[in-house]
């Protein structure tokens, strides 16, 4: 079967040094392409269409490409975690219990991995009526234990019957993914019984995953199959795809998501690793609870996105957007308009550099700051690589954290508005201490600024608005001659916990930018809980952003396993 251009895997060999051995790894996407012709949503009402706006491009108004989103957890690829079915203790229900309070913020990251345990149920695609869905039942997961070994708990297993591969498709055709079977037109996705959850549950499987649109059977079994599975604390992908690229048993799979407040789902980033030692060793991470996460979660409270210089000039704020109501939860069914850089994010080249053959009309002030760049650093360049281009094999790898909490306090406050400037000679005493940087390592700055200001309304000005301002100092911020070195090391990926790479001075901040797209290097901003992380131990970095089309953003989740 061939696999459409929008849902076919990307498949990158790449590089890591673990411990002295360099070792060719795999890493394989299993995520859908999210874009408006796509049946990426739930499409029954009232579920909100996923919506992308560019609401700046490059030219005299923005220097940057900017975004907003408009997107629902149950949009592409997704995570469901227990208080989609389970109630929250204090309403005393049937349901009840302490997993309804098991929201995306409140997941423990340990959870998102394992080794994947492919069970192969093809031969149930399409042998069901019109409007029901082919049974996934104990069985089949006997079926997997006699041909390869039990499962067990740090096992993520997953269900491919390759029904995303053969019907995610763009425009009417799409509609036999989720609606045709809606409508009793065609025969639903092959999902899971409740004894199914049950014989799993009962191995200490905490992790799932399937390649159908829900984990829920058609007509009328989702609601007893997720509860099922759900009160034993389970968590699983939907909407996985070519799971075909997958062994049956030895692979590493994970899926991130972005950490919504009180969510009981979100869009997410499924993909796998396969190949030589490292798999094995961040199953073993995962199933022995050795993960910290590094993404603050997203609240409506908390100063998730820039408000600006001057009047005007701020993104779009993260706004919590009710739209369903379900009664025997409590709970509202939600959807989210944010920017595409509000919380932890990606910055793909395309977000400062204009698409191939364009030629932007800046602003006469950017006009000047580029004559000066391109003079010091050569031809500022294009991009047309958008978030879901950006290979994930550049946003995992070896973790290299590098310590800047030295450069807090050395600005004059004559000079504020300010960044203290991460130069090469920083990285380069770092290396003196901790080895050489390596080709594919993910460098992390560790500036200390959201953990010391990262705090919701009314005691949030320290994040932005102050060093912004510059009724203080801004946070160490990298420049364009340390991405020049960072570059000339191999490195692919950087990343800070501090709001952005750029810092408050915008003539400095749009050089880094700049750099770093020129350089084809991506960032990752917005993470904190730096010092969570074993410094005595190597450490590997997996973040992954939400793979919407066209994209100069992208929200995600990072994790560290050890």
């Amino acid at each position: 079967m061939q696999i459409p251009l929008a849902t076919r895997s990307v498949m990158v060999c790449f590089h890591v040094l673990i411990s002295g051995m360099v070792a060719a790894q795999e890493l394989i996407d299993h995520s859908l392409l999210i874009a408006p012709e796509y049946p990426s949503t739930w499409p029954s009402a009232p579920f909100p269409r996923f919506k992308l706006m560019h609401e700046r491009v490059i030219g005299p108004i923005s220097p940057y490409n900017v975004d907003v989103l408009l997107i629902d957890g149950n949009t592409g690829t997704q995570l469901d975690v227990p208080p989609h079915s389970v109630a929250r203790p204090e309403l005393k229900r049937e349901k009840s219990g302490p997993l309804g309070l098991a929201y995306t913020d409140k997941i423990e990251p340990w959870q998102f991995g394992g080794e994947a345990c492919v069970v192969d149920v093809r031969d149930l695609l399409d042998q069901a009526a019109k409007g029901v869905s082919p049974l996934v039942k104990p069985e089949h997961v006997v079926r997997f234990e006699k041909q390869h070994r039990p499962v067990r708990f740090g096992d993520v297993v997953l269900f491919r019957s390759d029904y995303s591969d053969k019907y995610y498709r763009p425009g009417p055709e799409g509609s036999r993914f989720i609606a045709d079977a809606l409508d009793r037109k065609a025969p639903g996705y092959p999902d899971p019984d409740p004894d199914c959850m049950e014989l799993l549950g009962q191995r200490g499987v905490l992790t799932l995953g399937t390649d159908s649109a829900s984990m829920g059977p058609l007509p009328d079994l989702a609601e007893p199959t997720h509860y099922a599975g759900l009160k034993y604390g389970m968590i699983w992908t939907e909407s996985a795809t070519n799971l075909a690229a997958l062994p049956p048993t030895g692979a590493f799979y994970c899926l991130l998501a972005p950490r919504h407040e009180g969510g009981p789902y979100s869009e997410g980033r499924a993909f796998s690793i396969v190949g030589g030692d490292l798999p094995k060793r961040l199953i073993k991470a995962c199933k022995n609870k050795r993960v910290v996460d590094l993404s603050p979660t997203l609240s409506p409270k908390m100063p998730l996105t820039s408000p600006g210089i001057g009047t005007g000039h701020h993104r779009q704020v993260y706004l919590k957007v009710d739209f369903l109501y379900s009664e025997y939860l409590d709970l509202w069914h939600h959807t989210h308009l944010m920017d595409a850089m509000a919380g932890t994010h990606l910055v793909p080249p395309s977000y400062a550099l204009p698409p191939t053959g364009v030629k932007p009309e800046y602003a006469p002030e950017v006009r000047g700051w580029l004559e000066e760049y391109e003079k010091k650093y050569g031809p500022r360049g294009h991009s047309d690589m958008t978030t879901e281009n950006v290979p994930l094999s550049w946003t995992c790898g070896r973790l290299r954290v590098i310590d800047v909490r030295s450069l807090v306090g050395s600005t004059d406050k004559k000079s504020w508005p300010a960044s203290p400037e991460i130069t090469p000679a920083h990285i380069q005493t770092a290396e003196k201490t901790s080895g050489d940087l390596k080709p594919g390592d993910v460098v992390l700055f560790r500036t200390g600024h959201l953990d010391t200001h990262l705090k919701p309304q009314p005691n949030d000005a320290g994040v932005w608005v102050d060093p912004l301002q510059g009724k203080s100092e801004g946070w160490p911020a990298l420049g364009a001659d340390a991405v020049a070195y960072l570059k000339t090391k191999g490195v692919r990926c950087v990343a800070t916990d501090a709001p952005d790479l750029g810092g408050v001075d915008p003539r400095r901040a749009l050089m880094t930018y700049w750099a770093l797209g020129s350089n084809e290097m991506v960032g990752v901003e917005f993470l904190h809980n730096i010092g969570s992380i074993p410094a005595s131990q190597e450490v590997y970095f997996l973040f992954a952003a939400v793979k919407v089309r066209d994209c100069h953003g992208g929200p995600g989740r990072a994790i560290v396993l050890y």
